[in-house]
């Protein structure tokens, strides 16, 4: 067993990683960057614990228990559940970078989603990225390294990652999750390389469920009205999905700012703490923001992949395997109604709502208009 086993098909990250613990001359500043699913994360979080083991990442040792449980004193996380990352809470993680290790070998502190910091909130790391105290090491991660400020990026070593095989995906999911051959393979597919969408796939009979109703989406889009009530039922039902995840979350965070601010259900409150609130409520509103925008873009990422497959049965591709074999008879009776142009342009219209929609466009008319491209390529 080694901490390493969690990176799924990422063996030359491994081999950079393990050859920079083992050098003499340690990188203070890492980027990691790679397509959603492909355990950008992941492999910093891993990287951080084989930093700690005094063997190099065993994943039996107490320090790498504690790493992988999370609790390490000296291995901070830094995610968000919102749009960006504010400068108070990178000046926070600046002031944490520069204490010493309380027990283990460095101070390590991880970004996970760098590609979210606000242009103060880089310029706050800044200083600690360019002169970091000797055992302190950063570790960001971002899709690409053109997603982070250039200032930042400019500073890291970068590690790139790929998105894993659907047969890698797939054995995991087998070995870790302990999912059937055959569904683990079907739900590695048609993740496409996503870990995490392939678990939930293999494990949770209501992803599954509604992913079935998105592939049987394009075929009911018989006119225009079809295409305006189909864009509100996935806008709305990542809404209230949205909602729903947020819902523990925000309860919780208000409960703990009660109890930070000694606020007891009656009598006056704290002077502060009412813009305390406002700024909490902001936040949550922007992280059920981002939660819809996740949910309708795995939407899209499954409608891209079952007009992948319609297009390979217009190009008579009958070596390459469907994504969405459980809905062949579908794809098959599109692929007769349309051409090779209509489909590469329903392509092309996905592509570009999600564009649209990564740029604050509004929901409903960028969905209406994806809705109506699809229904001209299926009728």
């Amino acid at each position: 067993m080694s901490i390493w086993d969690q990176l799924v098909g990422q063996a030359p990250v491994v081999d950079v990683l393990t050859e920079a613990i083992q050098s003499t001359s340690m990188t203070h500043a890492w980027l990691f960057t790679g397509p959603p699913g492909s355990g950008r994360s992941v492999a910093a979080k891993a990287f951080a614990a084989a930093l700690q083991c005094p063997d190099h990442g065993c994943g039996v040792c107490e320090s790498c228990t504690i790493a992988q449980a999370g609790s390490h004193p000296d291995i901070g996380v830094l995610n968000t559940q919102g749009l960006s990352i504010g400068v108070d809470t990178a000046r926070e993680y600046v002031r944490r970078a520069a204490l010493h290790p309380a027990r283990g070998r460095w101070q390590i502190l991880i970004i996970e989603d760098a590609d979210r910091l606000t242009e103060q909130a880089g310029n706050a790391l800044l200083k600690s990225l360019e002169e970091p105290p000797a055992r302190t090491v950063w570790m960001l991660c971002a899709p690409s390294a053109e997603d982070v400020i250039v200032t930042i990026r400019s500073r890291c070593r970068t590690v790139g990652l790929r998105t894993p095989s659907t047969d890698a995906v797939a054995d995991l999911l087998v070995s870790r999750d302990g999912v059937d051959r055959q569904t683990a393979r079907h739900s590695a597919a048609a993740a496409s390389g996503h870990i995490g969408r392939a678990r939930a796939l293999a494990t949770d009979e209501d992803v599954r469920a509604r992913r079935r109703e998105v592939l049987m989406l394009p075929g009911r889009l018989t006119d225009l009205g079809a295409c305006v009530n189909a864009a509100s039922t996935v806008a709305e039902t990542a809404k209230n999905g949205a909602q729903d995840t947020a819902q523990a979350m925000e309860s919780h965070e208000l409960d703990e700012l009660r109890q930070a601010w000694g606020v007891q259900d009656r009598g006056r409150r704290p002077a502060g703490y009412a813009g305390a609130r406002s700024e909490l409520e902001k936040e949550h509103k922007r992280r059920r923001t981002r939660l819809q925008r996740d949910a309708i873009d795995y939407v899209l990422l499954d409608l891209m992949s079952f007009w992948r497959d319609v297009l390979m049965i217009q190009l008579g591709s009958t070596d390459v395997e469907l994504i969405n074999a459980d809905a062949a008879e579908e794809i098959d009776r599109l692929a007769r109604l349309g051409t090779r142009e209509s489909t590469l342009g329903t392509i092309d219209a996905i592509v570009q709502c999600r564009q649209a929609l990564a740029s604050n466009a509004a929901v409903q008319l960028a969905l209406e208009r994806l809705m109506i491209a699809m229904m001209q390529s299926a009728t």
